[in-house]
């Protein structure tokens, strides 16, 4: 997935969030299959579990079952048609989500080749937000960040200074 294309800068300001806000001794479920984010938590000492690769847009009884205390959806919501069903099932108090952000200047990620590879939502910060109050959701912190690359032109000028990036620290509403 990540041949050329690591995303180092986005991994580090999400493990700098998480640990803000998440002890490792919080157990937390990992919304969607293994992948080098959820190895990374774990060679910090989070005790993680992901989802199988189910389609979280119909089958929910891995979230609903769950006894994890804190929920991670690190670039998944984008991906799904109705991310507002798995919101409201998650029985954790903690949430920590992260969203790739709308860009004005670049039509919406479709993979030609992967049907999971693609986002049917590009949210901005306050859909986001919006999203996650009408599933119970209180946002008690969040963080922006940019996203450059070493491309020459204006696309890649623009992402200098454009917050690519939107990560949320949520609490389950009682």
């Amino acid at each position: 997935m990540y041949e050329n294309n690591y995303p180092s800068k986005r991994y580090r300001h999400t493990l700098e969030f998480l640990k803000k806000h998440i002890d490792p001794q919080e157990s937390i479920l990992d919304l969607g299959v293994a992948n080098p984010f959820s190895e990374i938590m774990k060679a910090e000492g989070y005790q993680v579990e992901n989802t199988k690769g189910e389609d979280l847009d119909l089958d929910f009884n891995t979230v609903a079952d769950s006894d994890a205390e804190v929920v991670t959806a690190f670039e998944i919501f984008e991906h799904m048609v109705a991310p507002f069903n798995v919101l409201q099932k998650i029985k954790a108090r903690k949430l920590v989500a992260s969203i790739p952000l709308r860009l004005w200047f670049a039509p919406a990620y479709r993979s030609k080749t992967d049907p999971w590879d693609r986002h049917y939502h590009e949210f901005e910060d306050w859909q986001f937000d919006w999203l996650l109050e009408k599933a119970g959701w209180t946002i008690k912190d969040s963080a922006k960040w940019t996203n450059p690359t070493k491309k020459i032109g204006v696309r890649p000028l623009l992402r200098l200074f454009t917050p690519r990036y939107y990560i949320v620290y949520a609490e389950r509403n009682n």
